[in-house]
């Protein structure tokens, strides 16, 4: 054997280029940009809503918002792709309307409910319920979460405890609000394991977000009529009508566009952990706005809310 075969067989050996793996990239720019607009919008929102159903009734606001929202973004879509871009399959279209009705009726229609009997700092704390209620559906769906997710989860849990401790704001109807978000809850969390399980929205996360927004906001409608809702534009003030067009542009095409675009593009416990930080933005605009009272046991609560996102961040970031 020649000295350049052995060379070359000895250069083949090379442990060095046999054993390290290929680099694993992080969480990109635009989904971190993203998540932030889940984050901080979303927490907004809560605010919004309460504004608006000052004069809109709340199932009818929710109605006006999403299918507004949503005929905007699918009439965006169609200009500047063309109509083809709006083509789906029938199963792609059947998988969008139930995500509508499971993330925009039940999930935001039964919150916007909520806010006629319970603070809006109250109902953003409950939300963060989310994450748990992911978990067991995850399980369901035999997708473990790995122990240190579960940890991350298990601490925001404590956290919330800490907020809803007996005696904390008790109001007219107080536990019918609370009803409320928790099915709403459920029914996010459902719809969110139900994009990566069961369903099959359409591929593209705009145009699924164009389609599930008209569902949900048809279905808040059909609600609406059920609930006895009156709905009459005159009575509008301009308060509600600001909040509405906020909700519709920055709650609606922004942030539901982002959370679906996340839902294909992070895990979905990273995603989850918006509902510990919308709940610290919505308390902070219930004091400033609404003279919602922030207690020590709102503090100390959030700050180990805040340790939980921490935990299923630093776990879930790859």
């Amino acid at each position: 054997m020649t000295l350049a075969a052995r060379e070359g067989r000895l250069e083949a050996r090379k442990p060095d280029e046999a054993v390290v793996p290929p680099a694993r990239p992080g969480m990109s720019t635009a989904a971190w940009v993203a998540l932030a607009a889940v984050y901080f919008v979303w927490g907004s929102t809560y605010l919004a809503i309460r504004y608006a159903i000052e004069s809109i009734p709340p199932l009818s606001s929710a109605a006006l918002r999403f299918t507004l929202a949503g005929l905007i973004l699918a009439a965006f879509l169609a200009v500047r792709r063309g109509p083809a871009a709006l083509r789906v399959t029938g199963r792609q279209l059947l998988s969008a309307a139930l995500l509508g009705l499971l993330l925009l009726l039940g999930g935001n229609g039964f919150v916007v409910l909520s806010e006629q009997y319970i603070p809006i700092g109250m109902a953003a704390l409950l939300v963060a319920s989310v994450p748990l209620w992911i978990v067991v559906w995850r399980l369901v769906a035999r997708d473990r979460p790995n122990r240190w997710t579960l940890l991350g989860v298990l601490i925001g849990f404590v956290g919330l405890v800490v907020l809803m401790r007996p005696g904390s704001g008790a109001a007219h109807n107080y536990f019918l609000g609370v009803a409320l978000v928790v099915a709403a809850s459920v029914s996010w969390a459902f719809g969110s394991v139900a994009t990566k399980t069961w369903l099959t929205p359409p591929k593209d996360p705009f145009v699924a977000s164009a389609y599930q927004m008209v569902f949900g906001g048809l279905g808040c409608a059909l609600a609406a009529v059920l609930h006895g809702e009156h709905f009459h534009a005159s009575a509008i003030t301009g308060t509600s009508a600001w909040a509405t067009l906020y909700l519709v542009a920055a709650g609606s095409l922004v942030a539901f566009s982002s959370y679906v675009w996340l839902l294909n593009n992070a895990p979905i416990s990273l995603v989850s952990t918006y509902a510990y930080v919308n709940p610290v933005v919505a308390v902070a605009l219930g004091a400033i706005f609404l003279g919602e009272s922030i207690t020590l046991a709102v503090v100390a609560g959030g700050l180990v809310v805040v340790l939980g996102v921490a935990v299923v961040i630093a776990t879930e970031r790859r």
